[in-house]
């Protein structure tokens, strides 16, 4: 098949459509269509203005409040967490495609580098199937020690049956996993390892397809971290179709239903959490919109150039600037901003004031400017 050729613009175009970030938003589908449209929101500790996996339907609905996305994630088994980029939340749909997965950490036998007693495993099963869904804290504990990493048996054990998919996480109390036995919380058309692993593999390429609209080898690879051997199997049967885009230098795929609909609309204008699957692949960030973006919550403070959460500015398609945000009781604090041009003050202010909305605060406040001359007209627009 000779590929399609089109323009770095309208790979950058359809790219933001298939991530929900150009055209009206589908507020009736609501959180749930976020996750499915996405097919993956990754999870994360770190929260500053809320944590990651809220931001992301933040950025695409607006202010549809805390509770709407808690329940659309957790607590109804419409959705399980798993290894997927990373740890993610993934609608239930996608339990029987990380078989494969399933199956490779049976295989190895262990987690990680985690070995536990066998006893251990099967008194962890039999606790889950006699009293329901239980965390660790309730299974006997999560940690030997203080130490974060220091974890205890009955941890190790009941993380170890989640990767091998004995047991499930449909849901969190207070940021814990509560865990329940698969067999219970799956449901029984989903349940079981029947596909194939080509099969799951070729799945999770037209998924990563979709998402992405237009992908490289390696973006659609990262998008649910498959391997070389496993995608290259796989990729023939996707019903993705090849494409030249200029500029890339790389050959490309792209979900057929992207590339038959005009990727018009209204762009968003919103912050972007650095865990957000618009940016977080790094090369791919950079290749289509020409901003090298990393998190900087691991570096030390004195070697931070963007601030400890920076998050991107999405304004008319493109990423223009960054902030980083904090809260401070009904203050949203801009600790440091930095913009690519003046004529993105608007949009700037546009995007405080929204995510202001979505943390429930009422006034901004700028510390850091990189361009103080522009202070003026964005403390006049907020």
């Amino acid at each position: 098949m000779t590929p399609t050729t089109i323009s770095a613009d309208e790979a950058r175009r359809i790219g933001l459509r298939a991530q929900g970030l150009l055209g009206a938003p589908d507020r009736r589908a609501g959180v749930p269509g976020v996750l499915r449209r996405l097919g993956a929101v990754q999870l994360d500790t770190i929260s500053v203005l809320a944590r990651s996996h809220e931001l992301i339907p933040y950025a695409r609905l607006g202010a549809v409040g805390r509770p709407a996305v808690e329940s659309a994630y957790w607590g109804a088994e419409t959705t399980f967490e798993y290894w997927s980029h990373a740890a993610c939340i993934l609608p239930m749909s996608e339990w029987p495609l990380f078989a494969f997965r399933r199956r490779s950490y049976r295989a190895r036998g262990h987690l990680w580098h985690h070995q536990v007693p066998e006893e251990t495993y099967r008194q962890v099963l039999d606790r889950l199937r006699a009293e329901g869904p239980l965390t660790s804290t309730e299974l006997g504990g999560a940690k030997r020690t203080s130490e974060w990493w220091d974890w205890s048996d009955t941890k190790i054990a009941v993380e170890k049956a989640l990767a091998f998919g004995d047991v499930v996480c449909t849901e969190r109390r207070s940021w814990k996993r509560v865990y329940e036995l698969a067999e219970q919380a799956v449901p029984a058309e989903l349940f079981g390892d029947g596909l194939s692993d080509q099969e799951c593999v070729r799945q999770l390429v037209a998924q990563s397809g979709a998402a992405l609209g237009v992908a490289t080898r390696a973006d659609l690879m990262d998008y649910h971290r498959l391997k070389a051997e496993q995608f290259d199997a796989a990729l023939p049967e996707s019903g993705l179709v090849p494409v030249e885009v200029a500029g890339w230098g790389a050959p490309a795929w792209a979900d057929p239903a992207a590339l038959a609909t005009e990727p018009r609309g209204r762009h968003r204008t919103t912050l972007l959490s650095p865990f957000d699957s618009l940016v977080w692949d790094r090369p791919r960030t950079e290749r289509i919109f020409g901003m090298a973006h990393r998190l900087e919550a691991y570096t030390p403070k004195h070697k931070r150039v963007h601030g400890y959460f920076a998050m991107p500015l999405l304004a008319g398609g493109r990423l223009v600037g960054r902030v980083d945000p904090a809260r401070e009781g009904r203050t949203l604090v801009a600790r440091q901003i930095s913009l690519d041009a003046p004529k993105y003050v608007e949009p700037l202010a546009q995007a405080l004031r929204e995510a202001a909305s979505w943390v429930g605060c009422d006034t901004v406040r700028v510390e850091a400017l990189q361009d103080e001359r522009l202070r003026p007209a964005l403390e006049k627009l907020l």
